[in-house]
């Protein structure tokens, strides 16, 4: 008896002392206190102990090799990410919110760099808006690495088991409806390794994917090739970010059929394009695509026979918006609801919020865009971003502009295309101007030289003798109804500089071109600068203005014709270079407009008052100072058409001009 309860006595010892020491056995394991996770995994101790000494399982830091079996990562660890890690079928790679893992890529190895799920395997990307899932590359380096590759098994025109361009990866299948997991709030940069001219990886390859995978909240920033890249399959994407990707921004082949909704593109460097569909065409679908460039370039487009359909499209800063690229047909391509026009610059108010993308922490902001062609919807600016004006931009009938207070827009012209730069709001369009006192909204030149560009045009409904449906002088613009009370919108605190481009010795462009404007239209605070023809030109209608500025125009600062009978209430106009016409010209039948508290001033002499034909005006508390002529009946009309407080002119030398002149200290918004 006594030798078996020794023999007991010692097997509690020695088990004792196993819990004591680890957890294996192994002479060989490093010490439990200072061993590494690394160390003991070499050793085959992957379920050793950590640095704390109790027996828990030890987490590897470095993703590399491949895993059949599913694994959850820790949000607390940095993970590094060295060659490929390879998620095999039947298993599933778990990667909760706040996740980070970097690609530490040695040169040469970008494209033995990346992470793939494999048909069969499974991805679930837990992030959050707070604590988004971050995958980058520890150079910071656009194609450090091949970024998140997933195989599925839904259809493409490659068939089944096709090979991938990239790491002989096979995917493609019959089920539609395969899923390869679920990703969401997930942020992927510095990828797009190049193999050759011809294969690249992207920020996230989606191989045949089927429809029931989820992909929600992604961003791909800073990659050398696509943003996102969909080889066939069935799989949709919602609230996707996609800023300077060097190629595409989101790019698809082999019969991709399925829908991204909310997507932002932003490139301020140089890209291909912001969208590529190429071959067979299965209508993907765009639902809410933005997309802005500061620096030109192509928006849209497509090879083959390729198409989508598209539906709140908003496309800011773009030289092309389609692009057929093997003239494939527009009908493949439907625009809200219209076949793809390459002439139409899709110019809308963002339909796409960019603070909904604020958990992307993206430090890139858009400065500038290039705006021209036609508005046919409703367009608010941005009085962050300064514009640049290329050739015509046309507010359709139906469609606002609204311009922020502060706003710059700059004329950017090339040499003889003067006549062409203008911004128009046609017939039955309205401008919405809110500058204010302190953020003035400026519309200027690069050039800053008189006639660099055609200035504002407002077309308007209201009566003009030419009658209903004039032809405008400049643009062929339609002008003229019978609405008296026609709106054209607002305008106010507003600064034009170097307009006034010349057709012909007969037509020019104004800094303010009023065609029939009505009455409801609000025009309050505007200057206009160093102008090469009139500051401001109403052609008929019936519009007031007020408090307006006028410098240095090198035709007539105040001009009218086709029987306008509005009202000019408190202006001031300076001339100080010479070879100036007048301060104001009235021409033709006088439908009596008034001039109310009306100041001009000249240190180079010339004319003040110039009526042609049998045109006349109201005048009230009129000074003119330094002229050489204060009154020129052009044309031997009725001196008697000019009434001065009350009192009309019995001669054009009458001297009744000598009101005290405007104040204007306080208009420090022009300077």
């Amino acid at each position: 008896m006594k030798k078996n309860l020794l023999n007991i006595s010692m097997l509690i010892v020695v088990t004792f002392t196993m819990l004591l020491t680890s957890c294996g056995s192994d002479d060989n394991d490093p010490d439990p206190v200072t061993a590494t996770c690394t160390d003991k995994i070499k050793n085959g101790d992957e379920t050793g102990i950590d640095c704390g000494g109790s027996c828990t399982p030890c987490e590897e830091t470095t993703l590399t090799g491949s895993i059949s079996e599913d694994r959850t990562l820790n949000a607390s660890i940095a993970y590094t990410l060295t060659k490929t890690f390879s998620v095999e079928p039947g298993a599933t790679l778990t990667i909760p919110a706040g996740t980070k893992i970097i690609a530490d890529v040695e040169s040469g190895d970008e494209t033995e760099t990346y992470i793939v799920i494999q048909k069969g395997a499974k991805i679930d990307i837990q992030g959050t808006s707070t604590n988004p899932v971050i995958m980058e590359s520890a150079n910071s380096k656009a194609g450090d690495w091949g970024g998140l590759v997933i195989a599925g098994n839904a259809t493409t025109t490659k068939g089944v088991d096709a090979t991938a361009e990239v790491g002989n990866i096979l995917y493609g299948g019959t089920v539609d409806t395969d899923d390869s997991g679920s990703i969401k709030y997930l942020v992927i940069k510095y990828a797009g390794a190049q193999i050759n001219t011809e294969s690249q990886y992207n920020g996230l390859t989606l191989y045949a994917v089927g429809s029931a995978t989820t992909i929600d909240n992604v961003a791909m920033l800073d990659g050398k090739d696509d943003g996102v890249e969909f080889f066939g399959g069935t799989v949709s994407a919602s609230n996707i970010y996609l800023e300077n990707n060097q190629d595409d921004a989101v790019d698809w082949t082999e019969g991709w059929n399925g829908t991204i909704t909310n997507t932002y593109v932003l490139n301020t460097k140089g890209f291909s394009t912001a969208v590529e569909g190429d071959k067979a065409n299965n209508n993907p679908k765009l639902i809410n695509f933005t997309a802005i460039s500061e620096i030109g370039g192509t928006a849209l487009q497509f090879k083959a026979t390729s198409g989508a359909t598209i539906t709140g499209l908003s496309l800011a800063g773009f030289d092309t918006t389609v692009d057929m690229k093997d003239n494939g047909p527009l009908v493949n391509v439907q625009i809200d609801g219209a076949d793809a026009d390459p002439s139409n610059l899709y110019i809308a108010t963002p339909s796409v919020d960019i603070a909904s993308f604020a958990w992307v922490n993206s430090s890139t902001e858009v400065t500038t865009s290039v705006i021209s062609g036609s508005i046919t919807s409703n367009l608010t600016l941005d009085a962050d971003i300064k514009y640049f004006l290329s050739k015509t931009l046309s507010v359709e009938s139906g469609a606002k502009l609204t311009i922020p207070a502060g706003t710059t827009i700059v004329a950017d012209v090339e040499s003889g295309d003067e006549t062409e730069t203008y911004i128009v709001i046609q017939k039955g369009a309205k401008i919405d101007i809110q500058g204010t006192s302190a953020n003035p909204v400026i519309m200027t030149s690069t050039g800053e030289t008189a006639g660099d560009w055609g200035g504002l045009v407002i077309a308007g409904n209201a009566t003009t003798t030419k009658g209903v449906d004039a032809t405008a002088e400049v643009g062929d613009i339609l002008y003229g109804g019978t609405v008296d009370t026609d709106d054209s919108g607002s305008i106010k605190y507003l600064v034009i500089k170097y307009a006034g481009a010349q057709i012909n010795t007969e037509s020019q462009y104004n800094g303010l071109t009023l065609y029939a404007v009505g009455s409801a239209t609000t025009i309050d605070y505007v200057a206009m600068i160093d102008g090469k023809d009139d500051g401001v030109e109403f052609f008929g209608g019936t519009v007031s203005a007020s408090n307006l500025y006028l410098e240095n125009n090198q035709d007539d600062a105040v001009d009218w014709t086709e029987g306008w009978n509005g009202t000019v209430t408190n202006t001031y106009v300076s001339h100080t270079l010479a070879a100036f016409s007048t301060a104001v010209e009235g021409d033709k039948v006088n439908n009596n407009p008034k001039l109310i508290n009306f100041t001009a001033v000249s240190t180079v002499g010339g004319t003040a008052l110039q009526f042609k034909a049998t045109s006349g005006s109201t005048l009230t508390n009129i000074h003119l100072s330094g002229y050489a002529t204060n009154v020129d009946m052009k044309d031997n009309g009725p001196v008697a058409n000019v009434i001065v407080d009350g009192t009309a002119l019995t001669t054009a030398t009458d001297d009744v001009f000598n009101a005290t002149a405007l104040d204007i200290t306080t208009w420090t918004w022009f300077q």
